[in-house]
């Protein structure tokens, strides 16, 4: 008996290497690829925080003055049902006032500080003449052509909807992205509107990773359309998880030879997932993580990140 399984078994499992091999470097011989309008080589975080304040209008302008291809933004609701773009619920970090958006009136939201300092770049302050909250439906009607990476930062139903409903009005669901880390919520965003691009939750990173190493990933279908992923090597320096030190080094070690493996890049660009690392701030960041191959970089500074891609031109796969 166990000379029969020996026999058939290892033929079936050389066939089985030989097929996910194959379908690894070839991925479209099972898949059709995902086809995103933009290549986003350069990602504004937050509209790029470090050079404007966050989230406003205009940062939003002077991203794009410098030839971003995708704004990153974040998404909230008032008590009277305004979608708004801030990081935060609570607005104590970014106005001084300890209020919730959801608890306030949109009349009634106060202003953005003078300076705030930049999440990814501590000790590093912003600064800009516009201190607005904007609504999401401003930033819309000004850039009607522009790609938004739009992450919803609570599982509120009301929240997804109406964003889902303002993308359907300003017909842009070709170019605007659902983002969340919780499956949950990231579900709910596709149900509200099938049609908008999505990135990977944490749950399916977890779940792409196990396929790749099981060698199982080339068969399986992937209805996401971005991998955003944060570069492990400033996690125990400008990213904090864990406290710095032996931890944050051994936690940024073990992601890197995780997660950062050429060739899973190469095959998820090969469906059409676009591989977007964040939040890098410095010329020696940008280096590291486009000599892994990866479709962009998503920065707090967009005029630094202009200035590294002048002086580096991409690969034209990658123009």
């Amino acid at each position: 008996m166990s000379c029969n399984m020996l026999l058939f078994g290892l033929p079936a499992l050389g066939i089985y290497a030989l097929v996910s091999h194959c379908l690894r470097k070839k991925p479209h011989l099972l898949h059709k690829p995902h086809r995103f309008p933009v290549r986003c080589l350069h990602v504004s975080h937050r509209g790029g925080a470090g050079e404007q304040i966050e989230n406003t209008l205009g940062a939003f302008k002077n991203a794009l003055s410098q030839g971003t291809n995708l704004l990153e933004l974040d998404c909230h609701i008032t008590k009277d049902g305004i979608v708004v773009v801030s990081h935060d619920e609570n607005l104590k970090r970014q106005t001084g006032h300890n209020i919730d958006i959801s608890l306030t009136y949109y009349k009634d939201l106060p202003h953005y500080q003078s300076s705030l300092e930049v999440t990814f770049s501590p000790g590093r302050f912003s600064s800009g003449t516009d201190h607005q909250i904007p609504r999401l439906e401003e930033v819309f009607e000004q850039f009607p052509s522009v790609p938004i990476n739009i992450e919803i930062k609570e599982d509120n139903d009301e929240l997804i909807n109406k964003v889902a409903h303002l993308v359907q009005t300003y017909h842009r669901s070709h170019i605007t992205i659902w983002a969340s880390i919780h499956d949950g919520t990231l579900k709910k965003c596709r149900k509200a509107n099938k049609d908008m691009p999505y990135i990977f939750s944490k749950k399916r990173v977890i779940v792409m990773l196990c396929l790749w190493y099981l060698g199982l990933l080339p068969f399986y279908p992937l209805k996401e359309s971005f991998f955003e992923f944060v570069l492990p090597s400033i996690i125990n320096r400008t990213y904090f998880p864990v406290k710095k030190g032996r931890l944050g080094s051994l936690l940024a070690k073990l992601t890197t030879k995780v997660a950062m493996h050429k060739q899973l890049l190469k095959h998820l660009e090969d469906r059409g997932i676009q591989v977007l690392l964040w939040v890098l701030n410095e010329e020696k960041d940008f280096e590291e993580a486009f000599s892994y191959g990866v479709s962009g970089i998503m920065t707090d500074y967009p005029t630094l990140l202009r200035h590294y891609l002048n002086a580096h031109p991409p690969p034209p796969s990658l123009a």
